[in-house]
C-alpha cells in the first residue's frame, strides 16, 4: 500500500537515506510505534538495528536510552537505585535507562529471567516499581528489543508472557546488493544520525497515537478478528493460541496501517498486510510441529478465513 500520511512518508523517506532498502522494516517500526506498543528485531548483528532505534529517536525529538543485555545485568540497572545521600540524609532515587521515550534493549535474550521480567512491567503497566515506590515511565514510552535468532549459547529464550508484550516482530534482513553498494560508496552515516533535526516532538507523537485510537472498526472487521483469534485457538498445530493482547494488538495495528493510508476506518487489508508480523510470536506450536516454518505454518491456517466484503 501507498503511504498518504505526507509527514509519514517523510520520516520513512529521511531514515531510508540511514537503512537503504529497509523501508518496510521502517514503516513496521513506526506502525507499532504509532500503535503504542512494543517491537522486538530478531536478526543477525550489525544489520541497522540500533541505526533504527537511534533515527527513530532523533527524527520525533524524543530522548533515547539503550540497555545492553548481558548474563550479569541486573534489573536494578535497567529501572535504576536509590541511593543514600550523606547530605541530606535521605535515599534518592537515581533513574535507569529505561526512563526513556525509546529504549533499545540490544540482545533482550542474553539477559536472566529474572531480569527480563524487570521490563515486563515497564513494556504492560508504563511504570515501574522500585522498593515500594512506583514510577510512571515518560510518554510516549517504546522498546525497541533485538535477538540473535542463529548465536543461542548462554542465552535465555524469551517466555510467552514476554513474547506476548510485543506488539510485533521483525527482522531487518541484509541488505540488496544495490543498497550494500551504495553504504560501501558512502560510508557509515551514524555521525549525521545524531545530527537529525526532529521531524515531529512529543505532543505530535501523542497526538497521532490519540488519532489513531478514533479509526473506526466495523462490526465486520471485529468479527474478523475474532475468526482469527479462533482460528489458532481451535488448530491442531497450536498448544496456545491468540491472548486477548493478540487481538487488541491485530485491531491497533490495523488502525495505524488505515491512518497511514488516509483512512479514518479498517479495511481487511489492513489486518492481512500484518499478520505475519503481529501473530507467529504469540502461538505456541504443539511438540509435534516444533520443526515446521512457524510463520509458514501459522499463515496457512490463517489464509482459509473468510475475509469480509
Amino acid at each position: 500500500m501507498e503511504l498518504k500520511n505526507e509527514k509519514i512518508k517523510e520520516i520513512i523517506r529521511i531514515l531510508s537515506g540511514f537503512l537503504q532498502g529497509k523501508e518496510e522494516a521502517l514503516r513496521l517500526s513506526l506502525i507499532t510505534f504509532f500503535s503504542n506498543g512494543h517491537l522486538l528485531i530478531e536478526d543477525l548483528p550489525g544489520l541497522g538495528k540500533t541505526t533504527l532505534a537511534i533515527g527513530l529517536a532523533r527524527i520525533t525529538g524524543l530522548s533515547f536510552g539503550r540497555i545492553q543485555a548481558t548474563s550479569d545485568l541486573l534489573p536494578t540497572d535497567i529501572t535504576g537505585v536509590s541511593i543514600y545521600n550523606k547530605q541530606t540524609g535521605k535515599f534518592e532515587f537515581h533513574r535507569g535507562p529505561i526512563f526513556n521515550n525509546i529504549v533499545l534493549v540490544d540482545e533482550i535474550n542474553r539477559a536472566t529471567p529474572k531480569t527480563q521480567s524487570a521490563l515486563l512491567e515497564a513494556m504492560g503497566e508504563k511504570q515501574v516499581t522500585v522498593e515500594g515506590e512506583t514510577y510512571k515511565l515518560p510518554k510516549p514510552f517504546f522498546v525497541i528489543a533485538t535477538q540473535n535468532p542463529v548465536e543461542q549459547y548462554g542465552t535465555f529464550p524469551l517466555p510467552e508472557s514476554q513474547m506476548d508484550r510485543f506488539m510485533m516482530k521483525i527482522s531487518i534482513g541484509y541488505p540488496s546488493r544495490e543498497a550494500e553498494r551504495e553504504i560501501l560508496k558512502g560510508g557509515s552515516k551514524r555521525e549525521e544520525l545524531y545530527s537529525l533535526e526532529p521531524l515531529m516532538d512529543r505532543d505530535e507523537v501523542i497526538k497521532i497515537q490519540q488519532e489513531v485510537e478514533k479509526v473506526y472498526l466495523s462490526d465486520k472487521i471485529i468479527e474478523y478478528i475474532l475468526d482469527i483469534a479462533n482460528a489458532t485457538r481451535s488448530s491442531k498445530y497450536f498448544s496456545a493460541g491468540l491472548s486477548i493482547r493478540g487481538t487488541l494488538t491485530i485491531a491497533k495495528t490495523a488502525k495505524t496501517n488505515a491512518y497511514f493510508n488516509g483512512r479514518d476506518y479498517v479495511i481487511p487489508e489492513d489486518i492481512k498486510t500484518l499478520l505475519p508480523y503481529t501473530v507467529p510470536h504469540r502461538v505456541v506450536l504443539h511438540e509435534v510441529y516444533e520443526n515446521t516454518d512457524h510463520q509458514e505454518l501459522v499463515l496457512s491456517v490463517l489464509e482459509n478465513i473468510p475475509v469480509p466484503a
